[in-house]
């Protein structure tokens, strides 16, 4: 009778265990669908921000700007990493693989701006330099992010580095979150190409004869263009960080929903396996306690 004692022990504490895991899915349910319409809801403002930029940029020229966060620089060769991880725990493999490619790109002169405990404890724990820590709650807001991109864009200037790179999760779907890495500053590997060909094509329109029929267009700006672009380029660190921790804060919410579901599903598989191992034995105690009392009476009646 132990061994069924302690099976049935096993099957309380897994439907307890399975109970926690189901209302933890629920919530984490609830935090994705949140965190995910304010990931949607920022990308038409980054997307018209980004076209701003490269407008402005090809008004300007490339020649005429020599502001600091779209000029490439060597003073010491550093890189600050960023690193966008989560808080808690629990949510599969997201925080691994995004760490497994921060690793793959380490070097000596990579310093690291952390966002997230299971980030700084990693960098601590590999004895890197860890430059910032910084921590952040479920629902971050805007504000809460420009202290981080304000820190980053400070020590940009003290020249404590060279360049930024942000390691993030990129929500796909549920299902899939992608570590992806992003380089932020200095600011060209995307806005800069599209300015350019904005550039180009303006230029050609200028040079070009004006057809008839067809009226060109064009921009003034107040302040001059360059002076708004100095203006424009900061703000623009703060939304592209603010915006990749949303994302990032999307797929840590949709890992954990689908981890506790898992665990879920796993939780009632086992409750079945132990039930009928219980029952098992159950038949088998009964059946020996049934051939002892037919062995005593066959002995009885003798």
């Amino acid at each position: 009778m132990a061994n069924l004692r302690d099976i049935r022990r096993r099957i309380k504490s897994v439907k307890n265990t399975s109970q926690i895991t189901k209302a933890m899915q629920m919530v984490a349910s609830t935090k994705m669908r949140k965190a995910q319409q304010a990931a949607i809801a920022l990308r038409p403002y980054a997307s018209r921000l980004d076209d701003l930029t490269a407008h402005l940029y090809a008004h300007v020229g490339s020649d005429e700007i020599g502001h600091p966060l779209l000029q490439a620089r060597k003073t010491n060769g550093k890189t600050a990493v960023v690193i966008l991880t989560t808080e808690k725990g629990l949510c599969g493999p997201l925080n691994t693989n995004l760490l497994r490619d921060v690793m793959k790109a380490d070097g000596p002169d990579k310093v690291y701006i952390t966002v997230g405990r299971k980030g700084r404890q990693f960098i601590a724990r590999m004895k890197k330099d860890l430059l910032a820590d910084f921590e952040l709650k479920d629902s971050p807001t805007f504000a809460e992010s420009k202290v981080i991109s304000r820190f980053i864009l400070q020590k940009f200037e003290e020249k404590a580095f060279d360049s930024v790179e942000i390691y993030y999760n990129r929500f796909v779907n549920t299902l899939s979150q992608v570590p992806t890495r992003f380089p932020i500053v200095p600011i060209g590997a995307g806005v800069l190409d599209v300015a350019k060909a904005l550039g180009e094509a303006e230029r050609a329109e200028k040079a070009a004869p004006k057809t008839e029929g067809k009226s060109q267009v064009f921009y003034n700006f107040e302040p001059e263009a360059d002076v708004l672009l100095g203006k424009l380029l900061p703000f623009y660190i703060h939304l592209e960080l603010y915006e990749k921790i949303l994302e990032s804060r999307a797929s840590e919410h949709s890992a954990r929903m689908v981890a506790m579901k898992s665990a879920t599903d796993n939780a009632k598989q086992l409750v079945k396996d132990l039930t009928l191992e219980y029952n098992k034995a159950r038949q088998a105690s009964i059946t020996n306690e049934i051939l002892e009392i037919s062995s005593a009476a066959a002995m009885m009646s003798q």
